[in-house]
C-alpha cells in the first residue's frame, strides 16, 4: 500500500515538473481551446499550462478522498482503498497523457487538430479501453461500499448479490474496454467520440438491468 501511494502522489504532482520545465520553450500565445471542429477557439498566455497540472492534482486529492471513504466502509482489509488507489493511479496517468499531448499541441501551436497525427479521441478512448480492462480485472474485490463499483438497488440487496454484480460488472467493464479499444483503432474524430459514449451508456443499462436480474434469483 505504501508504494501504490508514493506512486500515487509522484503522478499527482510530476505535471507541475514537467510543464515549468517545458514553460521556457513554449511559445507566448498557445492554443487554449478547441471547438468540435477541430479548430482553435481561442488562444491564451503560455502560462496557461500550468492550469492543467492543477486539474490533476485536484483529481488526485478527490480519488484520495474517495478511497478513505471506501475503506470506511470496509470492516476488515483493505481491498476498497487498494482499488481505488488503483482505479486512481490508472485516472492519473490518463491526465499525463492528455497533459503531454496538449504541451506537444502547444508547442506546434497547432491551429487545426486535425493536422496533428494522433487523434485525440482515438488517444483518449484508446487509453480509457485499457483503464476498462485493468479496472474490471479488479472490481471483483471490491467489498460492499458507497464510492466505488456496480452500484444500483438490487446490488446492495446483500452481500452476496454484491459480490456476484462486481464479478458480473467486471466481466461486463472488460468487455466493453476491448470494444472501445477497437472502436478507437478503427475510428476517429466525432464517429469514434459518438461510438464510444454509445458503448459506454449501453453497458450502464446492461449491468444495472442485470444487476436486478442477478437480485431478483437471490
Amino acid at each position: 500500500m505504501k508504494t501504490k501511494k508514493t506512486v500515487y502522489y509522484i503522478l499527482m504532482y510530476l505535471p507541475f515538473a514537467v510543464n515549468l520545465a517545458a514553460l521556457p520553450f513554449l511559445p507566448d500565445r498557445i492554443p487554449a481551446h478547441y471547438g468540435f471542429d477541430n479548430q482553435v477557439t481561442r488562444w491564451g498566455s503560455k502560462y496557461e499550462a500550468l492550469l492543467y497540472p492543477l486539474v490533476i492534482v485536484l483529481m488526485g486529492y478527490f480519488m484520495l478522498a474517495m478511497a478513505k471513504l471506501g475503506a470506511k466502509d470496509e470492516e476488515h482489509g483493505k481491498n476498497n482503498e487498494t482499488v481505488l488507489l488503483i482505479s486512481g493511479i490508472l485516472i492519473l496517468l490518463l491526465f499525463h497523457v492528455l497533459n503531454a499531448y496538449s504541451l506537444y499541441t502547444s508547442f506546434v501551436k497547432a491551429e487545426n487538430l486535425s493536422s496533428v497525427p494522433l487523434d485525440l479521441n482515438q488517444l483518449i478512448f484508446g487509453i480509457t479501453g485499457v483503464l476498462m480492462i485493468v479496472i474490471g480485472n479488479v472490481m471483483p474485490k471490491l467489498r460492499m461500499n458507497s464510492v466505488m463499483g456496480l452500484r444500483t438497488h438490487w446490488s446492495m440487496k446483500n452481500e452476496v448479490t454484491w459480490k456476484k454484480c462486481q464479478r458480473m460488472g467486471g466481466i461486463s467493464f472488460m468487455a466493453g474496454g476491448v470494444i472501445i479499444i477497437g472502436i478507437a483503432v478503427a475510428l476517429k474524430g466525432i464517429p469514434c467520440l459518438l461510438s464510444a459514449l454509445g458503448i459506454l451508456v449501453l453497458l450502464g443499462v446492461v449491468d444495472v438491468y442485470l444487476s436486478f436480474l442477478i437480485a431478483k434469483r437471490n
